[in-house]
């Protein structure tokens, strides 16, 4: 096969149906005798469940089932099991759910969630990182100690759910050194919701013994297990399909209301639907958490970073859930982009009485990217270097060490400013600029990863030419399940890729996947499935040897035919071949299996880490220009320009699709997106009306460079491309802000209020005090490498 073959601009195949509204998703699912389910949910962020009635309710009209924590006994979660499916005694944040109830209508269900008679006794309550890192904080699980641990290596204690710490090299002796400048700069973040126009979704019914489980959702695999777990029942079980899904960007990276709709099936032995409402969605949607970050560095006058060492605390809300996976990150994103001496890190996921957070779209990444950005614009002010020569002579390049010790290969990053430069340069002149606003630019970098992990494909051969691709990817709207992984099965049996099968997820039918997130469906999916496709190819060329009289070696599969290399025209269709081999050996199929290659770290450097080093790195570069209004503090973005690391680009259009929506989403973030809870625990933005995302005047036409030839152990050459666009974005204005207005950027949204107080100095300055001064005094335990344990 040459690797060209599998290269194309192939339109997405399901565009015109969800253009034009056929597709059916997991909320258009009704089937007969189906059941309306709602979920009873706390109205406090703290408290205990003094009494719990459900009699009257279950005596309603319509009423055919109510569950409880009773009903569920397995507490689920990553790195430890903290969570259970209902609260059990113990109320942890405001909307928790209590019970739920299935009904013959949703009205019916909500009637007899009103009848429900709970009585809650309030307890003490922590909304803040602040406060629950208070030293007399009360614990939002005091009982952490009993918690099943599911990988060891993490510390945790108190309010502190996990932390995870990165040392390598002699940081201490780099601070200390006399020809070092010391920069120390605080940040602050909100959350974002995702936003998912789908809201989560699910049908559960339960038949034989067995449920089956039909839902919105990028992770099945997750869903089955995570759902067995809770429902103290065996994997096997359960079943999972996932219709398509409309809209995830890591919201439906985890468990969610699946469970529910479960224990309802099988206790009303009707299928069950239970949608969340956008409320709902609002109010308990696992947002992009908050967080609080403090860098500091020692860098030579010279410009050389020889020292540094951050504090990254992140808030989980109630339970771990992916915070404790997600401290991981921290070591590849404030531990990225540049060539550092000595370093230390520790990310800590911390409990709060406030809904849980998850994974959003290059999780973690976006906010520490902006941090070390700004600070890196700090650093550059300090000793007097331009920001960006300052970037050019540090960031990462062949045989550098990343944070965790672990060997980067290649030049990637100098030859990707090199060309936004060219880009730059190129960009027509802009008209005069005398209407009164601040204008500023900024070009920043970005170091992301692909999370590959395992995957399995099979790739069946029909007989009449076509082919069927079976494995648990899904798709989210990115594209890749619709286009790169046919366009790679395609290019592999000499196939159109029109003439390619994807079959739906299911977990009966397709072997074990992690789930379709950072980056990896490509890559990992991609893998997978060019290896079953090969077995077919190596399958198919033997049969059609012996119908042609010609070696295996001598032909080549191309357009539908196999043909004799250099014969265009002889041979026979592949069509004609498959049904020889089914008619004489068999069906032919091909399987295929793929996980990280395991690069490693430098020993003794990570501890309380899930990814101990990046198997695929990737990189961005970013150039923003804006304009500030002086007089309303509006921002206005008035160029965007993106050089991105993809490895290898198979389909050129969807990447620039998934690079100008990622960009539109990190604007959202960076200017419009902002999350506050109030007092009572409560999310304060429960709609559309009360939560602004970019607006069709808000998005800017981005400009567009792919590099490729970056090193990759992805498929062809491959790298995820869909989740890093969004990297870089808040940096990049944030950087442009502060270089028009002259103001230190130190927090996220810049809101138009927000940026007019920083305008006439009425901020107040920013203030972490509860990350301590010395960076030893903020770990639970020290690291193991300084020789301490």
């Amino acid at each position: 096969m040459s690797d060209a073959s599998a290269t194309m601009n192939f339109a997405r195949r399901d565009a015109a149906d969800k253009l034009r509204g056929r597709t059916r998703y997991t909320i258009d699912r009704y089937l007969p005798g189906m059941l309306h389910a709602a979920i009873l949910r706390a109205g406090v962020p703290s408290g205990r469940i003094a009494r719990l009635d459900i009699t009257k309710a279950a005596r309603m009209p319509g009423v055919r089932a109510v569950v409880t924590a009773a009903d569920a006994p397995g507490m689920i979660g990553i790195g430890i099991a903290d969570h259970p499916l209902f609260a059990r005694d113990v109320i942890r944040y405001d909307g928790e759910p209590i019970a739920a109830i299935a009904a013959d209508t949703l009205m019916q269900a909500h009637a007899a969630l009103a009848a429900i008679d709970v009585e809650i006794e309030p307890l003490p309550v922590v909304l803040t990182m602040a406060d629950a890192l208070a030293p007399d904080a009360p614990l939002v699980h005091p009982d952490w100690r009993n918690y099943e641990v599911l990988l060891e290596g993490g510390v945790r204690g108190g309010n502190i759910a996990w932390e995870a710490t990165v040392v390598r090299g002699d940081v201490d002796a780099a601070f200390a050194r006399s020809d070092v400048e010391i920069i120390d700069s605080s940040f602050r973040v909100g959350r974002q919701n995702h936003v998912a126009f789908e809201p989560r979704a699910v049908v559960a019914s339960y038949e034989d013994g067995r449920f089956h489980i039909e839902t919105s959702t990028q992770v099945p695999w997750t869903i089955r297990n995570a759902t067995a777990r809770l429902l103290g029942v065996p994997a096997s079980r359960v079943r999972v399909t996932v219709p398509p899904v409309g809209g995830g960007f890591g919201l439906k990276f985890d468990l969610a209301i699946e469970p529910f709709a479960a224990l309802l099936a099988r206790a009303s032995g009707r299928p069950v639907r239970l949608v969340n409402s956008r409320e709902e969605e609002m109010l308990t949607c696992l947002f992009r958490e908050n967080a609080e970050i403090r860098i500091r560095s020692a860098v030579t006058r010279d410009g050389e970073i020889v020292g540094r060492e951050a504090v990254v605390l992140m808030d989980c809300g109630a339970y771990g859930g992916e915070q404790i996976f997600l401290t991981t990150m921290t070591a590849h994103t404030l531990g990225g982009n540049y060539s550092l001496g000595a370093v230390r890190l520790v990310s800590r996921a911390v409990y709060t009485n406030t809904a849980p957070n998850g994974a959003f779209r290059a999780c973690n990444g976006v906010y520490n990217t902006f941090a070390l950005e700004r600070h890196t614009d700090e650093i550059a002010a300090r000793i007097g270097m331009d920001a960006l020569a300052f970037r050019r002579s540090n960031v990462l390049g062949d045989g550098d060490l990343g944070a965790t010790g672990q060997v980067f290969e290649g030049d990637v990053l100098g030859p990707m400013l090199d060309r936004m430069d060219t880009m730059r340069d190129a960009a027509a002149t802009p008209p005069g600029r005398d209407d009164g606003r601040l204008y500023g630019r900024a070009t920043v970098v970005g170091t992301w990863f692909v999370f590959v992990g395992p995957s399995a494909a099979t790739v069946n051969m029909n007989a009449d030419g076509t082919a069927t691709l079976v494995t648990s990817g899904v798709e989210i709207g990115s594209g890749s399940m619709m286009q790169a992984l046919p366009q790679i099965v395609a290019g592999t049996l000499g196939l159109s890729p029109h003439d390619v099968i994807v079959r739906a997820a299911d977990t009966d039918a397709a072997g074990y996947d992690v789930g379709v997130g950072g980056g990896r469906t490509t890559v990992s999916l991609g893998a997978a499935s060019l290896s079953a496709a090969h077995e077919v190819r190596t399958k198919l060329l033997k049969v059609a040897s012996e119908m042609i009289e010609a070696a295996a070696e001598d032909l080549v599969m191309r357009s539908g035919r196999i043909e004799i290399a250099g014969a265009p025209g002889s041979g026979r269709l592949i069509s004609e071949v498959a049904a020889r081999a089914q008619a004489q050996i068999g069906p032919i199929s091909g399987t295929g299996a793929f996980t990280g290659a395991g690069m490693p770290a430098m020993p003794g450097c990570v501890a309380g880490h899930f990814i101990d080093a990046i198997d695929i790195p990737v990189f961005a570069v970013h150039d923003c220009e804006v304009a500030v209004d002086t007089e309303t503090g509006h921002v206005e973005v008035l160029s965007y320009r993106v050089v991105q690391d993809v490895g290898r680009a198979l389909n050129p259009r969807a990447i620039h699709g998934q690079i100008q929506g990622g960009v539109v989403q990190g604007l959202g973030y960076a200017l419009h997106e902002e999350v506050t809870i109030g007092s009572n625990g409560r999310v304060r933005q429960n709609g559309f009306e009360t939560y602004r995302v970019p607006l069709a005047l808000d998005v800017v036409p981005v400009e567009i460079n792919l590099y490729e030839g970056a090193p990759s152990i992805g498929p062809l050459g491959t790298k995820g491309a869909g989740e890093v666009p969004i990297l870089n974005v808040a940096a990049a204005v944030a950087c442009a802000v502060a270089n028009a207005i002259g103001k230190p950027i130190l927090e996220l949204p810049l809101t138009p209020p927000r940026v007019l107080e920083l305008l006439l100095d009425q901020r107040p300055t920013l203030s972490l005090p509860h990350i301590a001064e010395a960076w030893t005094n903020n770990l639970l335990r020290p690291h193991k490498s300084d020789g301490w344990n």
